[in-house]
């Protein structure tokens, strides 16, 4: 949305990247830099240097070519601990905000901890940020929405109180910035993605393993997904999954192919010119893509029996664990761990749309610049021509 981009031109193609050249897996600390596409801000300066923009905490911000950003970047210490820390420009902005607000709420802002407190965060900051810079354009995350709809379903209780909790929230930034800028901005509000009921769970790397396609080391807490000598793994990503073969193999491809058609939750298995059908066939692209039906997502476990499963499955780790874990979003305080039970998860999304279920909103508050059924295109140039 952001670069008016497809996949296959900006290469971003999940939340995670599998670098095919080192062997890694690069969960959620990617910066700008995989983004191979302009963003709005910088197609804003080539129209007009002195246009400035300020983007507060979307994935992938750090470095990017926006005058101002926030994200969330804790420190690593030695004894691996962390200290609370944020990617700031200007570098000294991030001490300001912390003087005003304190330290940003990072055990908030993700896993059984995740509440209210990140979203007024950073609906706050920005409101701080926008009287001292008054930026021409201010891009926000707001988080709130991900956490219950996922852990308890979209139309559960706690869903709908969220709903309320972010009213409030947004309701104190719009009177901020209406403040802030000595008038009603303009507004656009859009749902970067609809999370979905979800009654089904299928786990692609243990259907890889019982074809012996996927193999694992033994470590001492545990099996672990042993990238180099796999024929194929998949790297799950909400309700979707990209298998990287060996080399490419033209028949491992086929063989991967055909394991999944027709496999419950699957709605589609995408190969070779087959991913253009939703614009993914990047090189950072599994070489098969599988997408689930509407009711359904995707876990990361490899292994066949909890008891082997490796140590960091149990810990709220988004870093090691190669693929999305919503489960830990039920993180039983009693015993100090992640249930191992996909089962539990009740949202989800990333499935291209199929359904009116799945389709996303576009709000603008002055409603004569917007049309019907916008493509990412189509709102990257709405945004341009505000500044035109």
């Amino acid at each position: 949305m952001l670069t008016g981009k497809t996949p296959n031109e900006h290469g971003v193609i999940g939340n995670g990247f599998y670098w095919r050249e080192t062997g890694e897996v690069e969960m959620w600390t990617a910066w700008n830099d995989k983004i191979t596409a302009p963003q709005i801000w910088d197609l804003l300066h080539d129209r007009d240097p002195s246009i400035t923009s300020a983007v507060w905490f979307p994935m992938l911000s750090k470095g990017c070519g926006a005058d101002y950003i926030c994200m969330p970047k804790p420190i690593h210490n030695p004894d691996g601990s962390e200290s609370l820390w944020c990617y700031t420009k200007p570098v000294e902005l991030y001490g300001d905000l912390r003087d005003a607000h304190g330290h940003f709420p990072l055990k908030h802002f993700w896993g059984p901890l995740a509440n209210i407190q990140s979203t007024g965060w950073i609906a706050d900051s920005a409101v701080t940020a926008a009287r001292q810079f008054k930026p021409n354009l201010f891009y926000l995350y707001l988080p709130h929405l991900d956490y219950a709809a996922q852990k308890t379903g979209p139309d559960s209780e706690a869903a709908l109180r969220a709903l309320d909790e972010l009213d409030e929230v947004i309701g104190r930034l719009a009177d901020g910035m209406t403040e802030a800028y000595g008038d009603q901005p303009v507004w656009l509000v859009a749902s970067e993605y609809v999370i979905t009921p979800v009654d089904h769970v299928t786990y692609p790397n243990r259907v890889l393993r019982e074809a012996g396609l996927l193999q694992v080391r033994v470590e001492e807490d545990g099996e672990h997904l042993d990238y180099q000598r796999s024929d194929a793994w998949a790297l799950a990503d909400h309700q979707f999954s990209h298998v990287f073969v060996k080399n490419a193999n033209a028949d491992l491809i086929a063989r991967v192919t055909q394991l999944f058609d027709g496999t419950e939750g699957i709605a589609d298995v995408l190969a070779g010119a087959n991913r253009d059908k939703y614009y993914i066939s990047h090189e950072r692209a599994g070489d098969v893509i599988l997408i689930s039906t509407p009711s359904s997502w995707q876990a990361y476990y490899w292994w066949l029996d909890d008891a082997n499963a490796p140590g960091f499955a149990r810990t709220v780790d988004i870093h090691r664990k190669p693929g999305y874990d919503p489960v830990e979003l039920h993180f039983d305080m009693a015993t100090r761990s992640i249930p191992l039970d996909a089962t539990l998860v009740k949202g989800s999304h990333g499935a291209p749309v199929s359904t009116p279920e799945q389709q996303g909103i576009l709000l603008c508050s002055e409603s004569d610049r917007l049309s019907a059924d916008l493509t990412d295109t189509e709102i990257c140039e709405l945004v341009l021509s505000m500044f035109s």
